[in-house]
């Protein structure tokens, strides 16, 4: 038998062909039956262009994912391997379907559903803020209500994004593959936790970390992280301030003092001036009454000025402690904020830290010596300064002035007042009747300038004499009269006859000139009684 080779081999070629031909196809149709779309598969990167990524995942023909889908497009190489979701087995170009960021969901739905359950805390961070709350990552896109994203109080939810955080799982719908998130639930787990821990260990005269959360007119709230303690204004600095908004603002971070603590009704009391020592303790030895201070001007009321010695530490000049001989009716007359003074320091009480100075105390005091130099009986030449219902007010000189009482203005006139025989300005003379030095006052008179003429008066006008008068002034109970300059009589409406029904004002006028008769004559009293009856 002659063997010829060569068709021997185009047979054996042929038959190899048939048998590479049947392996490939029974590979193809394998591939076939491993994918399916919807399912999670490793692929390979085999190429990265500019704004795609090149996938194999062992099918017939690669697939295409957008460079957006990865966490750092820069970092991605050729041969890293990556979970992805078939989405499709081929588009219209041929090519599968797949998605990178759609296998990560997936995967973490999956891991939500086996680890999780409803009131579990779960990390993510929050992603994007949406129409009604957030998006947060947390293996999967949940949803964080805007009402369930901080605590109240804590209204600044813009500070969330971007932020890693503890939620609690709300509620999860599977069917919808939708997670409702709590930041709030958290927040006030841990707040009752700290709560908890600062009760337990909270003790009169510690120091603690704090959060200024509100200012009022009064004070400042302090989140004490569980509870809110008070800093009242008047324990936060030593020295003045008029609004707590001067030393503290909300979100301030401050190490505070408790002062008292109340566990019953859950009220703290801070303190932040309490952290350094009082300048009160040695206030007197700093400032004995005598000596004198500097100081500045830091607040004028009406009453007066108060004045900074030191940082905590305030005295007050009252307005009548400002000058020996000049009034002032407001202390901006002579002060203001800022101005740096000189005073004397007149009392001390550091108990209840007060001080009393004194400015008119650096100069000489005009009413020493003065009962030397004005003594009773001594006639002067003085100003009217001032007119009141009782009397007038003379200057006679810078810081002292003396009273003219009305019933020393005249022996034998009934003066009501100061006006009808002075006005202010006018200079006149008059005699010192007394001095009170320790209340600064000096009794002067007018009618002493001369002798008492009642003596003579009542020589004068005899019991039933009749004299002609002048009608001077009428009254509902009579009639004054002139009975000569400066003296005066009554005539009472008893001593008058009247027709009936006929009244005082209708029958007389001022300046009707009578006849009348001298009925009583009183030296004592200094009064003359009239009568016009028949």
């Amino acid at each position: 038998m002659v063997v010829d080779n060569d068709k021997l081999e185009e047979n054996q070629l042929e038959g190899g062909e048939e048998e590479a031909s049947a392996d490939m196809s029974g590979l193809y149709e394998a591939s076939i039956k491993e994918f399916s779309e919807g399912q999670i598969v490793k692929g390979k990167v085999i190429g990265v262009q500019s704004n795609d990524v090149l996938i194999d995942i062992g099918y017939k023909s690669e697939g295409l994912i957008s460079r957006s889908e990865f966490p750092d497009p820069a970092s991605i190489k050729v041969g890293d391997e990556v979970e992805v979701l078939l989405e499709s087995l081929e588009d219209e170009n041929g090519m599968v379907v797949l998605s990178k960021r759609k296998a990560e969901r997936t995967k973490g739905w999956e891991r939500i559903i086996s680890d999780f359950k409803e009131g579990d805390v779960i990390s993510g961070v929050v992603t994007k803020k949406v129409k009604g709350g957030f998006t947060v990552d947390i293996g999967v896109e949940a949803f964080l209500p805007a009402s369930l994203a901080t605590l109240k109080g804590f209204a600044n939810t813009g500070q969330l994004l971007g932020q890693k955080a503890d939620f609690k799982i709300v509620k999860i719908n599977k069917p919808r593959k939708n997670v409702v998130l709590s930041r709030k639930d958290v927040l006030m787990q841990e707040k009752e936790e700290n709560k908890a821990r600062l009760l337990s260990n909270i003790v009169k005269g510690m120091i603690i970390p704090g959060t200024v959360k509100n200012i009022t007119d009064f004070g400042a709230f302090i989140d004490l992280g569980g509870m809110d303690g008070l800093l009242h204004i008047t324990d936060m600095n030593w020295g003045r301030i008029s609004h707590p908004s001067e030393m503290l603002a909300i979100g301030d971070k401050v190490e505070v003092m408790v002062l008292d603590f109340d566990k019953d009704n859950m009220r703290i009391s801070l303190g932040l001036k309490q952290k350094t020592p009082n300048p009160w303790l040695d206030a007197d030895t700093k400032y004995p009454i005598g000596s004198k201070v500097k100081g500045e001007v830091v607040n004028l009321v009406p009453y007066g000025a108060f004045i900074e010695l030191e940082k905590g530490i305030e005295g007050l000049i009252h307005i009548s402690e400002f000058s020996w001989t000049k009034r002032y009716n407001n202390p901006n007359e002579l002060l203001a904020i800022g101005d740096k003074v000189e005073a004397v320091v007149l009392d001390i009480d550091k108990n209840n830290q007060k001080i009393s100075l004194g400015l008119k105390q650096l100069e000489a005091d005009p009413w020493q010596g003065v009962d030397e130099k004005y003594p009773a009986g001594t006639s002067i030449k003085g100003k009217v300064r001032n007119l009141t219902d009782y009397g007038a007010f003379i200057e006679l000189e810078d810081g002292i002035d003396g009273l003219i009482h009305i019933s020393d203005m005249s022996w034998t006139r009934k003066i009501n007042h100061p006006k009808e025989v002075l006005k202010k300005g006018q200079r006149i003379e008059a005699v010192v009747l007394s001095i009170d030095k320790n209340n600064r006052k000096i009794s002067l008179g007018m009618k002493q300038l001369i002798g008492d003429p009642w003596t003579a008066i009542v020589d004068k006008y005899k019991i039933d004499s009749v004299v002609s008068v002048k009608i001077t002034k009428l009254t509902n109970f009579g009639l004054f009269v002139e009975l000569e300059k400066d003296l005066e009589g009554l005539i009472h409406i008893s001593e008058i006859d009247l027709p009936q029904d006929a009244k005082l004002e209708t029958s007389f006028k001022v300046g009707d000139a009578l006849e009348a008769r001298v009925v009583k004559v009183d030296g004592e009293q200094r009064k003359i009684a009239l009568s016009v009856k028949k």
